[in-house]
């Protein structure tokens, strides 16, 4: 009963703070209860579909992992706040990547654990869902040093409540998981950028947590200068063998300095090359930048969350913090080969911006994603299925590639997994809810994929999931799903 009524708190928590963060700057009601996304400055990167590939013309698709979840956050904000959603903010993979799955912890020396099946495709009736799972081994963290740089946006376009309030909030949370062992640095940037911190002991926590508290939010957005003095500042207090990150929170809006995404790009690039990664963490909406803020992240070799509610800063910084500071699996990538006599066609859902050609997979230089430890990533296919094929038949091979997380260490490490009938996981309810994530993500997008999909199948669905109620994210993606719908009744 304790239990029960702890999770139905949290949940009842969540929709609450995420329904109190407000419309953007100049939001317009659209009498459905929208705001027009055209009213404000959010910018998302272009996404395209993916469209169905022959295999009997190319066998294999290849992906850059990642654990990303801020697509699913933003979305959530949206929702909840009635705003209308761009078809470009629904990364379906994000949307996937946020919840937690049943996969099994890798065995041995393994540092992914994979694990797959095979379902029809709820609203097509004649193809198939491919889902691949993958868990990130777990490690143990104490005897790791940490040199955090909190790089934090103090401009005054972070005034607003679920901005700069909340990101302080936030940021002492984070104090929590950090010791004398551990150096801590703060820099701000507004006009101009300021070092309120340099290198101080983790166990300071008064002394941190009073710096971050009286922060307040004027002026133009320096983001490059800050970007270049935290860099700086994690290169003199560099722990080698370490954990070395800069952590930037920020609305996005970088209007003063190197403002083009390339230069952006061009200015982080060559700190992970020395051990310094960078992760990224977003707030607020109405001038969110969320097309530099996934370019920042995915250079600097770190995570891309999006926070938007205490609870929500509580997940990414404290239950899900290894993930987000230790990496075990740098550069990794996965390519699936599909077997042409079983395997007709397929479609990658989600992943647009990260695919990678053969030659790229090939290529032990290519820059890919980082993962975690903890990190879970799903990978969903639907495929068409030939006629004759046999039902063990294989479905196709499925390998990820990665490098140690550790700079220097450049051997590429290969795990194979064989996707055969034998092999696969029965249908069961991580599947279905991972399938209802998809359903809800094609409606969303208004993709030409969607079928007969529809908001009542979803709920339908995820009614039959047993103890849907004893995951709060589970169940508030449920209740989420009811919001949206009665907006369009």
């Amino acid at each position: 009963m304790k239990k029960i009524a702890v999770v139905a708190f949290i949940i009842m928590l969540m929709i609450g703070l995420a329904g109190c963060s407000g419309y953007g700057p100049g939001g317009t009601d659209l009498g459905k209860g929208y705001i027009d996304e055209n009213m404000t400055d959010d910018e998302f990167n272009e996404i395209v579909e993916n469209e169905f590939v022959l295999t009997s013309e190319q066998k294999t698709s290849n992906v850059s992992l990642s654990a990303n979840t801020a697509a699913y956050t933003t979305i959530r904000n949206f929702i909840k706040n009635k705003q209308k959603i761009s078809k470009n903010q629904v990364r379906i993979e994000e949307m996937i990547n946020y919840f937690k799955y049943q996969y099994g912890e890798p065995e041995g020396n393994d540092v992914l654990n994979t694990v797959a099946s095979v379902i029809k495709t709820p609203w097509t009736e004649d193809t198939y869902l491919l889902t691949v799972g993958m868990q990130a081994k777990n490690i143990e963290t104490t005897d790791i040093r940490n040199n955090l740089v909190f790089l934090l946006d103090v401009s005054g376009s972070m005034y607003a409540a679920n901005k700069l309030p909340l990101m302080q909030q936030a940021f002492i949370m984070l104090l929590q998981n950090l010791d004398e062992n551990d150096r801590v640095s703060i820099v701000t940037y507004a006009g101009s950028d300021a070092v309120l911190l340099d290198g101080e002991m983790g166990s300071e926590k008064l002394k941190i947590e009073a710096i971050i508290s009286d922060l307040q939010a004027s002026g133009s957005t320096a983001g490059a200068k800050g970007i270049q003095t935290a860099y700086s500042i994690a290169r003199k207090n560099f722990i080698e063998g370490g954990n070395n990150r800069v952590i930037l929170a920020t609305d996005g809006d970088f209007n003063v300095g190197i403002s083009s995404q390339k230069g952006l790009e061009e200015l982080i690039v060559k700190e992970r090359e020395d051990g310094i990664y960078l992760s990224v963490f977003g707030f607020g909406m109405g001038n969110y930048k969320d097309n530099k803020l996934e370019t920042l992240a995915s250079k600097g070799n770190g995570n891309y969350g999006y926070i938007d509610n205490l609870l929500e800063a509580r997940k990414a910084l404290i239950e899900d913090i290894n993930g987000t500071l230790y990496t075990v699996a740098r550069d990794a990538k996965a390519q699936i080969s599909f077997n042409e006599d079983v395997v007709e066609a397929y479609r990658l859902i989600g992943y647009e911006n990260r695919q990678l050609t053969d030659e790229e997979f090939d290529d032990d230089k290519t820059d890919a994603g980082e993962i975690g430890a903890g990190h879970q990533v799903t990978v969903v296919y639907e495929i068409k299925l030939k006629d004759d094929f046999v039902e063990d038949a294989k479905y196709a091979d499925f390998i990820i590639r990665y490098k140690d997380p550790e700079v220097g260490k450049d051997t590429v490490l290969e795990q194979v997994t064989e996707l055969r009938q034998a092999t696969l996981l029965p249908q069961n309810d991580d599947i279905n809810f991972i399938t209802s994530v998809v359903e809800f993500g094609l409606i969303l997008r208004d993709s030409k994929f969607k079928g007969t999909a529809n908001l009542y199948a979803v709920l339908e669905r995820l009614e039959d999931i047993v103890n849907l109620e004893d995951d709060p994210y589970k169940h508030e993606f449920k209740t989420l799903i009811e919001i949206y719908k009665s907006y369009h009744e």
